[in-house]
This record gives structure tokens, sequence and C-alpha cells, in this order.
């Protein structure tokens, strides 16, 4: 069966998160999209974890339902976590997010126990410890040798294993010994997959893409396509195989739409190229300050095949625009308004997001949704819109049907510098 998970999220628990990121809330948001397994995220936070063991109940193999709702059709939760670790090594200071997944609640329960001797896990949904990443494995896989540990966001530049700014310019560099328990890693909303691929280190690591999502209209955005069953184990399974017949593809967002793609100041509004950048020393050319390096440059420094190569085991990646913001131009409104709500919800009381995003024709499009939406839909999965990249933590901007100083945006199968 065909699977869509997200398995990074956030509850109200975590800072700058909408109090709305409830279990039923992103339960019925899930069925909305078309997504069928979700991560619970933040079990680290003693009152959501509360929730958690009051509202859901496990399935057997891994997962769980909310109460009196397994009737086959039900939203799957996975245990899920965010941990972020900053500490000094090398004679850095370094800052590294995590995900962490656990397949029972005993497990997380003892998680839990560890990292509440170590720090104060009721101050925020993400934690945050002292302690190096490595010495977060041990506490995970002693917890459960079934469970994972991910790098997050891997090359976001403030709190990333590959960060510009805090980061490892390797996985056995961060984690050590303790490496082989790291079988995935997550790309972020600033990468694609094919900017990974021009890292041969990364060959054998599973990539995985998830929505990071702090409000429940967010879930999505990024998430992972499997072709199995509602499982942890398996699932678990194809991330540690890295099993390209049964994880049949990441969704993702366009690269350059992430707020760290390219380089900058935004204080002074300057957006630049790697070749730019390296040709200023890192320095913004208004004021003197260090840019922020973002991930295309970061990738371009670590890599060492050009863009555009494609390994053997790759899994492939489909990228996509949410249909809230597909709707907005569309109907030449912004993302918030009520006339993009009002279509959302029709449009979504007859199939899932994701129905019109990944599988109806243009034809069923056009009857669904009209001539403009179809249009934008098709455009969109052909990769024929226009981009200005985002840079030093603002979001880039999309248009379908074009804005004034956008890039067009390569078919989705290539990567290109934006010049």
């Amino acid at each position: 069966m065909r699977i869509i998970a997200d398995l990074h999220i956030h509850s109200g628990y975590s800072r700058a998160t909408s109090k709305q990121m409830t279990l039923d809330t992103l339960a019925l948001w899930a069925r909305l999209k078309g997504i069928g397994l979700i991560g619970t995220g933040d079990f680290t936070h003693p009152a959501h974890f509360a929730s958690i063991e009051e509202q859901l109940e496990p399935t057997g193999n891994g997962l769980f339902v909310l109460k009196k709702k397994n009737d086959g059709q039900a939203t799957h939760f996975m245990l899920s976590a965010e941990v972020s670790n900053i500490y000094s090594q090398g004679g850095k200071t370094r800052k590294i997010h995590s995900l962490i997944f656990s397949p029972s609640l005993e497990a997380a329960r003892k998680i839990n126990a560890a990292f509440s001797s170590l720090g104060n896990i009721s101050s925020d949904g993400r934690p945050i410890f002292g302690f190096p990443a490595m010495d977060l494995v041990k506490i995970v896989m002693d917890a459960s040798p079934e469970a994972m540990l991910v790098p997050a966001h891997a090359w976001t530049p403030w709190f990333s294993i590959f960060g510009s700014r805090s980061g490892f310019d390797s996985i056995e560099e961060c984690f050590g010994d303790y490496s082989e328990h790291i079988h995935a890693i997550e790309t972020g909303l600033s990468s694609n997959p094919e900017m990974n691929w021009r890292v041969s280190a990364l060959d054998s690591i599973t990539l995985i893409s998830n929505s990071d999502a702090h409000s429940p209209s967010k879930l999505g955005r990024e998430a992972n396509v499997f072709d199995c069953a509602m499982d942890y184990f398996e699932i678990r399974d194809i991330l540690i195989k890295k099993d390209n017949k049964r994880f049949l593809y990441t969704i993702e967002f366009y690269p350059e739409e992430g707020k760290y793609h390219s380089d900058g100041h935004r204080a002074c509004g300057v957006r630049l190229t790697p070749r730019q950048t390296r040709a200023l020393s890192g320095n913004c050319p208004e004021c003197g300050k260090p840019l922020t390096v973002g991930v295309l440059s970061r990738v371009e420094e670590l890599s060492d095949r050009q863009a555009g190569f494609t390994p053997e085991s790759a899994i492939p990646a489909r990228h996509l625009i949410p249909l809230e913001e597909i709707l907005a131009e569309s109907l030449g409104v912004g993302v918030g308004s009520v006339k993009v709500e009002r279509e959302y919800k029709r449009l979504c009381s007859k199939a899932s997001e994701f129905s019109y995003l990944l599988d109806m024709d243009e034809s069923e499009l056009h009857e669904a949704a009209g001539a403009r939406t179809a249009s934008a839909i098709m455009k969109v999965r052909a990769g024929d819109i226009f981009i200005t990249p985002g840079f030093d933590g603002e979001f880039g901007r999309v248009s379908i049907f074009r804005e004034e100083g956008a890039a067009l945006r390569p078919a989705p199968a290539e990567t290109r510098l934006l010049q």
C-alpha cells in the first residue's frame, strides 16, 4: 500500500508553534492532505507525552492511532521528537538538531528518563542539551536498539550536522564510533536529494524529507512515500537498507524556496551565489559583516561530484508546491485569504490534497478545480515555475505565472546554480 509519511512535526509545546498542533487536529489535517502516517512530535515534553499516553493506543506494530479511531482509515502516528545539542568539539561550538523515532512508549519513557537527568525537558518541546551528539545516540540506542536517530534538516546553517555556522564536514566527525547507527538524514527545506547526491559520502545514507510543521496547514510540505505495510519495523527496515523498491520517492519543497538556500545578509538585502560569496571572502559587500552562508554553498563546499550526478541507489524525488499556495496564485489573493480557505475546503471535501498534487490527470484536475488551477498544478509538476531564492532566514518567493525578478526554475530532475 502507498503510505505518505511526514515524520517531523512539533506540538504546541514547542516555541513558535501553533496551539492547534494537537493530536486530534493533526489527524484531521492529515486526512485532508492524504497523509497516512505522521510523527507525534515532541514526545520528550512531559505534558505532550501525557497526551500521547492518554489519547493514542498502540496498533501492535510500533505505531499508534487515536483511541476508538482504528477503523482501517485512521491516521497513524509514529513516536517522534527533535532534540538540540549545543556543545564544544574540535575548538568550535556545535549546534546539532536530531530526530528520534521510538518503537514503543516504553522506549520513549526510557529516553525521557535519561534526558530529565541531563537537562530541563519541560521548557520546550524541542529540549536543549549540552552533551555531544554521539552521547545522544548512545542514550537512544540504550533505550531500544530498534529506535532511530536521524540528523534533522542536515544543511541548515545554524543548527545541523553539516551547517555552515556550527556543523561538521562528515557524519563520522560528528558521531564518531556511533556513526554506524546513522542510516538516514533529513535533507531539509533548503536542499533536495539532487543536491545531496553530489556528496559521495552520503551514497549509503537514506535521504528523507519531512515538513517540520509548526502549524497544521504546513503538514506534508515535504514527506516520504513508501510502498509497504503500515508498520514501524518495516519502515525502519526500509530506511536502514535504503530500499528503493519500497521507498518510492520523497515529496520536496523546491529548495530555492527554502529560507537558507542562497547566501546573503538579510539586514542589507543582499543575496549572493556561492561564486559571489567566495569572491567576497564571505563578507557582506554593503556592511562588511560575515554573510550567512546558505545550503547551496555548503553543498558546493563538501561535494565531490558535479551537479546532475545521480547515484545508482538514488531514491527519486517529486517537487511540489502546497495546494494553498497554488490556489492563492490561481485566485490572485493571499495564501491566508478567505477565498483560498473556502476553495481549499471545497476541493479537499472531494479528494485529498495529494490526490490533486500527485495523482489526478489534467482532465480530472480541470473538472474538479477549474482551468487555471489545473494549469497551475501541471506547471508545478513540470517545474515550469519562477523562484526568487530564499536567503538568511527569508523564504524564497515562488511564482507559477511569473513574478518580476524571479528566475525560471529548471526541470525537477536538474540542479543548477542560480545566477
